[in-house]
């Protein structure tokens, strides 16, 4: 398929539809010149006459034998050429327009309609869209259906913009085909386009969730692009793969990083050796996944170990702030210095973190945001602490008018608990 047979079928069927408005506009002119080659019947007019002359004549005889006065045979006569007068209007016929004012109604009606079409907007991504479809739209189709696994190397002319193109717009025209979506979600990945690889993974998760490869695919792209967490999505997703595969390793070692990163270590311990058990009981040399699996227990040991020597924050948000808190608002809570300054931990956690107006979360050097910025430095140093929460409405670190935050609270050197309220709203 060419350029031209895209762009040549709209110019067709835009010039039809132009012409048949050509002959809307003239179909008044060719009943105009019926209606001179057949004039209308004035019979009906001279009768008429006639009755008027009747009439008229009756008026006259009533008003000398004195049946009616002069005042009402004036007013009779008036009203009667009133009506005559009506009658004799004859509307003047349209002259019809000649062969030349035809044809270039036919001629202008399409080529008005095509210079709009030109000058009212900027065509050119529309003329982009039909010459990818045109010319890679073919190689985009075997891409997505599996056929070829590269594209040849004249496809993917101009940084492969085309391509691209073309391989959304197939997408999206087989928009109930998950294994389409899911070739795009690499696509997306291999331009590092991490949002539009969820969108489309998701899609296809929905229209398969039965289809481990998506499944697992979905959750593991979803785990990393939310800095190692699995959210509340990932988690479900998850799930369903382990509740119909008990034995799906990768599923395993997800769960098991998730509740690692979320603090839940006996949760990720009891994943690591469910994985242990399973690698261990196939044929063959494991010693090298089994090693791996270790090295991540100890990793958690570790972890577990760091936060034992955390601060517990117990998080409560006054009543009265509550109708104002809404379903996409973050909550942060960092402890710094007292007298500012980058925080040494901090946590970002989605509002459903608060239950019913309060909210339990852990900051320990595992928060950290440099590695030499910890708490234990800040407490080796006698550095004063302090323990602050902010609900933000726009998702920014940064403090904004309209959130809701308390009071800083300062902890002393060896304090491990503390209560922040959440009192106010930033003017």
């Amino acid at each position: 398929m060419t350029l031209f047979s895209t762009f040549g079928l709209f110019v067709a069927l835009s010039l039809f539809i132009a012409l048949i408005l050509a002959v809307i506009v003239i179909a008044p002119w060719m009943r105009a010149a019926r209606l001179k080659a057949n004039p209308v019947d004035n019979q009906l007019l001279d009768i008429n006459v006639a009755v008027f002359r009747e009439r008229l004549a009756e008026l006259q005889t009533d008003k000398e034998s004195g049946t009616i006065d002069d005042i009402h045979y004036q007013n009779q006569k008036l009203e009667l050429e009133r009506q005559l007068l009506d009658v004799q209007r004859q509307v003047a016929t349209m002259t019809p327009p000649g062969i030349k004012s035809r044809m270039m109604v036919f001629v202008w009606v399409p080529l008005l309609a095509a210079l709009a079409y030109l000058l009212v907007g900027d065509r050119q991504p529309v003329f982009e869209f039909w010459e990818a479809k045109d010319t890679v739209g073919q190689v985009a189709d075997d891409l997505l259906t599996g056929k070829i696994d590269q594209p040849p190397e004249w496809a993917i002319g101009q940084d492969g913009r085309h391509l691209i193109t073309a391989m959304q717009a197939n997408v999206h025209h087989h928009a109930d085909d998950p294994n389409r979506w899911m070739r795009l979600s690499e696509l997306f990945l291999s331009l590092e386009a991490t949002d539009s690889a969820l969108e489309a993974l998701s899609r296809a998760y929905r229209l398969s969730p039965n289809n481990e490869e998506i499944a697992t695919t979905y959750a593991q792209i979803s785990f990393f692009a939310n800095n190692g967490q699995l959210d509340a999505d990932g988690r479900r997703v998850l799930q369903d793969v382990l509740r119909n595969n008990p034995q799906h390793e990768g599923a395993q070692m997800l769960m098991a990083m998730g509740e690692a990163r979320a603090s839940n270590f006996e949760q990720a311990e009891s994943w690591i050796q469910r994985l242990r058990e399973s690698i261990a009981a196939k044929p063959g040399d494991h010693t090298q996944a089994l090693a791996s699996l270790d090295e991540l227990s100890a990793s958690v040991s570790a972890q577990q170990a760091q936060a034992a020597e955390g601060i517990d924050v117990t998080i409560t948000v006054n009543s009265s702030l509550l109708p104002l808190i809404q379903g996409d608002d973050v909550l942060f809570v960092a402890i710094r210095d007292v007298n500012g300054g980058p925080p040494y931990a901090a946590k970002r956690l989605p509002i459903s973190v608060i239950k019913q107006g309060e909210a339990n979360v852990s900051l320990s050097d595992l928060d950290a945001m440099m590695p030499e910025r910890t708490i234990q430095s800040a407490r080796a140093e006698k550095t004063q602490l302090a323990v602050i929460a902010r609900i933000s409405h726009s998702g920014n670190a940064g403090a904004e008018s309209g959130d809701l935050s308390g009071n800083p609270v300062v902890i002393t050197s060896d304090q491990n608990q503390v209560n922040v309220e959440i009192n106010q709203q930033i003017p």
